[in-house]
């Protein structure tokens, strides 16, 4: 069992062109169009990623072949403001259900935009997190997948 391991989180934030409810929409409902495909765990890949809209809903995706893979799931659900994600993939890249490290966004309006903010809470980690921190600060990570989302947003 890790102990429990203090680190920094990762905090990235971007500005979209669209209102909070779309830029909300756009990172719950249509995850499968904006991350990164590269950023699959799946054996089959990404078809489409699903955010059940809902506390407790699952995060997964499901690959081209129809198998699913989990990735999480939603710990606060509070549209368009605010969304609580369990990012439950382990240092090995795949699902671990005893694993929690928590993905908080916030969708702040911004004049004619929306400041969106991400914090990865990454103490679950254990002896790893800082670790899979330097990996989630990388410019390949948070950055790049929030570059993609705000091409999306608008």
């Amino acid at each position: 069992m890790s102990r429990t391991i203090h680190v920094a989180p990762v905090r990235r934030r971007i500005r979209v062109g669209s209102a909070p409810e779309r830029a909300f929409h756009v990172f719950t409902k249509s995850m499968g169009r904006w991350w990164p495909k590269q950023h699959s765990i799946n054996n089959s890949p990404i078809r489409e990623i699903v955010v059940e809209p809902q506390v407790g809903g699952r995060w997964f995706e499901r690959g081209e072949d129809g198998s699913e893979c989990q990735w999480g799931k939603v710990l606060a659900w509070d549209p368009p403001a605010h969304i609580m994600l369990a990012w439950q993939i382990g240092p090995e890249w795949r699902y671990d259900g005893d694993l929690v490290t928590e993905l908080e966004i916030r969708f702040s309006p911004d004049g004619d935009g929306t400041l969106v903010e991400l914090e990865h809470r990454l103490d679950g980690y254990g002896d790893a997190a800082g670790t899979m921190r330097e990996i989630f600060e990388g410019p390949d990570a948070w950055e790049a997948t929030l570059a993609a989302f705000a091409a999306e947003a608008g």
